[in-house]
């Protein structure tokens, strides 16, 4: 009978490797915990938090490939050991101005865009080389 996601499941620890620890279920099934899901702190040496033969309680995240289960040890023990709220400090409000009417808001939006558009074109022709041209004569022919 195959587990679903989110089951919880004891299992003992067949194998080590560098990315993660087998696991063998209860139901005779494999699993793998990946080294990301053993801890909640960062994990560089696996071999510090989990040893072959130890007995681990496991969450089932989802199937993965060949049929195995992909596993977590680091859910059982969030749910274990739930952190302190944070506690945040009031707010201090900053005194906005009052909103003007919708034609004031237009207003000083237009003006706001036409400087900024100043300002770009300045910048933009210094750096192109704008340079002006004289306009050649353009002759016409009389017939």
């Amino acid at each position: 009978m195959p587990l679903e996601t989110g089951t919880e499941a004891e299992g003992k620890v067949t194998g080590v490797a560098k990315f993660g620890a087998f696991i063998e279920l209860s139901t005779r099934e494999a699993g793998l915990v990946h080294i990301s899901q053993i801890s909640n702190s960062y994990v560089t040496d696996i071999n510090q938090h989990i040893k072959v033969g130890d007995i681990v309680k496991v969450k089932v995240l989802g199937t993965g490939k060949n049929g195995k289960y992909d596993l977590s040890i680091k859910l059982m023990r969030q749910t274990a050991a739930i952190p302190k709220p944070f506690v945040s400090r009031p707010a201090v409000q900053k005194e906005r101005p009052q909103p003007g009417t919708l034609e004031d808001k237009i207003t000083q939006f237009l003006k706001q865009s036409d400087e900024r558009l100043l300002g770009l074109k300045k910048n933009t022709e210094g750096k192109q080389g704008v340079r002006k041209r004289k306009k050649k004569k353009v002759e016409t022919l009389n017939i």
